[in-house]
This record gives C-alpha cells, structure tokens and sequence, in this order.
C-alpha cells in the first residue's frame, strides 16, 4: 500500500467517522417536531450562511469545475458566475416572502399559497427528483475519488458516503446537520485553497515541471461530448444555457432553500443569503487555480479527476502524497455535506403527518423517509451509468428551472396563480424536461439536429414555456385562484417588525402539528 493510498484512506476516513461521531455524541434536542424539521428556527445569519455554502459547494463545484475550465478553458470560467448568481436571483425574488410564509417544506408552501392537494403532490414529487439526483450524482462521485486515489471498487466510496450522511440525518434534523455543514465548509475552504497555494508555488518558483507531452487518461469515465444543459459547452448558447439553469434552478433545490426555512425571520434570512453569496465567491475562487495548472500539467485527464490527480503529477513524493490525501478528504466533505443537506430536505417532504400522530411517530417517519431515501439513492447509482458528475447536477437544476422556479416565483408575485395554473406548468415543465432527456439519450444525434430540438440547452428554452403555460390557464381559469389572496401575499411581503395588525405570523405547516 503506497503513501498516497494509506493518506486518502486516512484523510477519508477522519471526515466521515468524525462526522458522524459529532452528531451521535453530541445530537441537538428539541421540544416539538417542526423545531426538529428547522433547527427551531434559531440558525444565525452566518452560520445558516456556512450550511448554504457547504451544501452548494458539492462534488462538481470541487471536481468537476476545476477540470472543465483546464479541458476548455476560459469560457468555463461562466461556470462559477452562474453558480453564484443563482443566489442573487433568490435574494432579491424569494428568500424574505418564503420564510415570512411560515411552512416548512417547497410542498407546504404550494399548499398553503394555492390550496391545492395535487399541487402539493407534484411539487413532492419533483423535489423527490431532484433529491435522488442530487443524491446520486454524490454517491458516484465518491465512488469514483475512492476508486482513483485508493484502489477500492466505486461502490465503497458511495456506501461509505450514505452511511455517514444517514448517521448525521438521523440524529438529530437540521439542528446536526447545520453546525456540521457549516465546521465542513470551513474546512473544504481550508483544504483546498492551501492545497491550491502550495501547488501555484510549486510552479511559480519552479519546483514541478509540466510534462512534455499530454498524458494519458487517468479515469475511468471520459466526458461525454454532448450532455444536458451545454455541459461542457464554451459556446455562447452554452454558456446562456448555464446561467439560466443556475439563476433560475437554484432557487428550487430542495437542500439549499430548506435553509430559509430554518432562519427566525425574513431579514435574517436574507442576511444568511448574503452571507452565502461571500463565502460562494470566495470559495469560487480556486476552481480557475485548479483548472489553470490541470491545463499545463494535467491535460487529457477527465474532468471529475483531473484535481486529485495534479498533487502527484506536480509534486511526485511525500509531499504530493499529502496533498492528494487533504484533496480527498477535502472532497468527501463535499459530498457529506451536500448529502446530508438533500436527505434532511426529503425526510421532511416525504413524511406527512396530522396533529393525531404522535411526535415520536412523526419523527420515525422522518428517519424513514431519510433511509429510504438514501438506499434508493445507492441503488441507483449502481444501476445508472457513470458519466461526468456535472451532468447529473445541471440536471437537476433545469428540472427546478422548468417547475419549481414558476411556482415560486408567480406564488410569491402574481396574485392571479391559480392552482390549475400551477398544475399545468408544472406537468408541462418536467415532461418537457423528461422528453428532451430521453430524446438526447436514445434518438440519433443526426435526426435531433435535423429536428432542431434543443436537447442540449433545454433551461433557457423550457423554463419560459413553463412560466407562460402557468400564465395562461391562470388566466383561465380564474376559479381555481384560492381564497384569501391578499392576506396571504400581505404576509409574505411586509416585514415582521412593521407588526401590521391581523397578518398571523405563526408557523403554518399543512396536515402538521407541532404538539
């Protein structure tokens, strides 16, 4: 066993038994469900702000990013400003209205706003989605770092990874997970922007020599050339097709916006996404580092590979060693954190209840949903097959672009949203999705071009359908607009400490009790 094998292992394997032992040793308690399901709603700006962070910050923001802008170059650069912009998107439209709402839950909140059972059902239903895609787009990047930096078969990397996300979940909710996510962010910046100083200084001072010819793939799954939502993409329709995926789609995912859920109010949850937008920017900061020397030194590599394989190619010995060991730890952290976040989102989706349940009842089906969820996860990514980790991420943000953006932000803007309206949008936004991911996957590529089907940037093309069908059977069907509108959007919109008389300010969680 080399020295770079025994240093993954151990940096490994400190980030997830410390992880979980954290949140055995020391659970958070709390006196209702709901409390359980948000942290009690007590997370402060910058902490809610580190978890915001470190749940974004997943297996593509630290692999996948780093060896698109080395195999493309600068046009990738896009990348990192459309990850950040995402979140000034649900600054400045969602993050206030959505906590002063009071639910809990994406589905919560499309029952309270429309009062429809079958929106509430399709809104489930997409967040399971984009959950389980989430979820395994982690499980098999972990497969893959373990597999190149140990030896070991994919498979360990992503049992290893579920355990350890279903140990933090189930311990205590979104209170473990919380103070968890933010001490891994910390350390993911720690680790991978020293990491990136010691090998720019290498180079600056020339200490590594970059190598005379490309090498050989170190990887065993290439890029694809034509994915999803211009993965890959340096042309302008690619690029476009990025940003809007990430401006419109981060508002949508369900591990990311539970956290507004869990800050004490409006203002505070705004302060926790400006928090966020800080960390993200510095953070975003190292991928071009990485992308910059895996171009010189690292090129033919894949891109989910080329990061863990530049330590050894720029500083072959001990001290390469090291550093590869930090850079996996670094990334098992990663998909730890966003792990976590994801199962804790779908464990509060996916487990209803009534006032008639007991809490114990209540949170047993919380820890189900959690296990349930992630076993389903595990065994998907075995069965699905293995390609760039970047795919499946944009996947899942042009899935939130295409539904679950309209529903919130015409839920939170447009009075006259009718739950026929949303209903419609919603179908038609994921079918749309769902089409054009089965037409790129099994139609030939001549007959897509000779359709003019937009297969590879479906976000910029499917996300405005989808606004504009909600639109029009709104308008429609005016019917189907719920009662109490205006008092509905008077919560949502004016601040908790103007104290307007008759605007009831208590949580509100359909079917739920927190007794």
């Amino acid at each position: 066993m080399t020295t770079a094998v025994v240093a993954s292992l151990l940096g490994v394997a400190v980030v997830l038994l410390g992880s979980a032992a954290m949140s055995v040793v020391r659970p958070r308690r709390y006196a209702t469900t709901l409390d359980f399901y948000v942290a009690a709603r007590a997370v402060g700006p910058w902490r809610n702000g580190a978890a915001i962070s470190s749940e974004y910050t997943s297996a593509v923001s630290c692999l996948s990013l780093a060896g698109l802008i080395a195999l493309h170059g600068v046009p990738m650069l896009w990348y990192s400003v459309g990850a950040t912009g995402g979140y000034v998107v649900v600054l400045i439209l969602v993050v206030a209205p959505l906590r002063r709402s009071g639910t809990y839950t994406l589905s919560d909140f499309a029952q309270w706003r429309l009062g429809s059972p079958l929106v509430r059902r399709l809104v489930t239903g997409i967040v399971t989605v984009i959950g389980m895609i989430y979820l395994v787009a982690q499980l098999q990047a972990a497969g893959v770092v373990l597999r190149l930096v140990t030896g070991l078969p994919p498979w360990a990397g992503g049992v290893a990874t579920a355990v350890a996300a279903v140990a933090v979940a189930l311990t205590a909710g979104m209170g473990s997970v919380t103070g968890l996510q933010a001490l891994q962010f910390w350390l993911k910046l720690l680790i991978f922007a020293g990491c990136a100083l010691v090998l720019w200084s290498a180079w600056r001072w020339g200490m590594a020599a970059p190598p005379a010819a490309p090498a050989p793939s170190a990887g065993p799954h290439p890029v694809r050339e034509h994915v999803l939502a211009g993965t890959g993409d340096p042309s302008p329709l690619g690029v476009l097709s990025v940003l809007v995926s990430c401006a419109l789609g981060a508002m949508g995912l369900p591990h990311v916006i539970v956290r507004v859920y869990a800050s004490p109010d409006g203002r505070s949850a705004r302060r926790s996404v400006v928090a966020a937008l800080a960390m993200l920017v510095a953070f975003y900061l190292l991928p071009p580092v990485y992308g910059v020397l895996g171009r010189v030194f690292a090129p033919g590599v894949p891109a989910d590979a080329m990061v863990l394989v530049l330590p050894a190619r720029m500083l072959p010995g001990p001290v390469g060693d090291a550093l590869t060991g930090l850079l996996a730890a670094g990334a098992f952290a990663a998909f730890l954190a966003t792990s976590c976040g994801v199962l804790v989102a779908l464990g509060a989706t996916l487990s209803p209840g009534t006032p008639r349940i007991a809490r114990i009842t209540r949170i047993g089906r919380f820890r189900g949903s959690v296990a349930g969820a992630a076993l389903t996860a595990l065994l998907l990514s075995w069965a699905a097959p293995h390609g760039s980790v970047i795919l499946l991420v944009m996947l899942g943000f042009g899935l939130s672009a295409a539904t679950l953006c309209p529903v919130l932000v015409l839920g939170i803007w447009w009075r006259g949203l009718s739950a026929r309206g949303a209903a419609a949008g919603l179908v038609v936004g994921a079918g749309l999705i769902a089409a054009l991911v089965a037409v790129e996957g099994l139609a030939p590529a001549a007959l897509v071009a000779r359709l003019g089907l937009p297969v590879r940037y479906p976000a910029p093309f499917v996300a405005p359908v989808a606004f504009l069908v909600m639109v029009a059977v709104s308008l429609a069907t005016p019917g189907s607009v719920p009662p109490g509108v205006s008092r509905k959007l008077a919560r949502m919109h004016i601040p908790e400490d103007l104290g307007e008389a008759g605007i009831d300010r208590s949580s509100h969680r359909p079917g739920r009790s927190s007794r």
